[in-house]
């Protein structure tokens, strides 16, 4: 992972991978609006896993983004519209961004697996050609962008996935004694409970200032 770059939370990779998807799926409609994007967030199809992200998580993510120069917004007519500056900021090919588009929108996948989900970004001519970028990616001088897991228990390929979150766990890297904990809890998941205790956080917090704004209403002092 690029020095420059800060491990992004599972929403802001939600948001990058949908603004480079619908450019491609939609192109007529992108840059997206923020009901676009809350959308295609939360779409319940081709999202591993699945969130349920309130537009305004989505539009944090967005700020977030865009201090990063990941993000450009664009104002005109009755709301303001987003597109990503991926390639430009990652300095990256169109093709690699299709690959890592379908990395942050449905997880660890196969290069073949990647090539069929990939057809509608770019249409890549085999196999080969998938892993040669997936390779590039991961052989960066500015720092990786993907990594190549190691196989599982009867699988014929291995997987691959993006580490714009983070490296992933394993159980070499693991405390002792979660060795089995983790292998059975995939990626997908460990993101997926991060962005639920993101949002159960927010939630806690947006009570607690509707509970200080009660009592200051009722002239009671709050508890401590």
């Amino acid at each position: 992972m690029s020095t420059s770059l800060p491990v992004l939370s599972l929403l802001e990779t939600r948001v990058l991978g949908v603004l480079a998807e619908k450019q491609r799926t939609v192109p007529d409609s992108y840059p997206l609006t923020l009901n676009s994007l809350v959308s295609g967030c939360n779409q319940k199809s081709s999202r591993d896993p699945v969130l349920e992200a309130a537009e305004s998580e989505v539009q944090a993510a967005l700020d977030s983004l865009r201090t990063l120069s990941l993000i450009v917004e664009t104002s005109g007519g009755r709301a303001s519209r987003y597109g990503h500056n991926v390639e430009k900021v990652l300095h990256i090919p169109t093709q690699s961004t299709a690959l890592l588009a379908m990395l942050m929108l449905r997880g660890p996948q196969t290069a073949g697996e990647l090539r069929i989900n990939c057809e509608r970004l770019h249409k890549f001519a085999d196999i080969s050609s998938v892993e040669s970028f997936l390779v590039e990616l991961a052989e960066r001088a500015a720092g990786g962008l993907v990594v190549e897991l190691p196989r599982q228990p009867g699988a014929r390929e291995n997987r691959w996935m993006h580490l714009l979150c983070g490296a992933p766990v394993t159980e070499e890297h693991a405390p002792a004694g979660t060795a089995t904990a983790v292998a059975d809890v995939t990626v997908g998941e460990i993101a997926a409970l991060k962005a639920n205790v993101a949002k159960l956080e927010a939630e806690v917090a947006e009570l607690r200032a509707m509970m200080d704004r009660l009592y200051a209403e009722l002239g009671v002092k709050a508890a401590p």
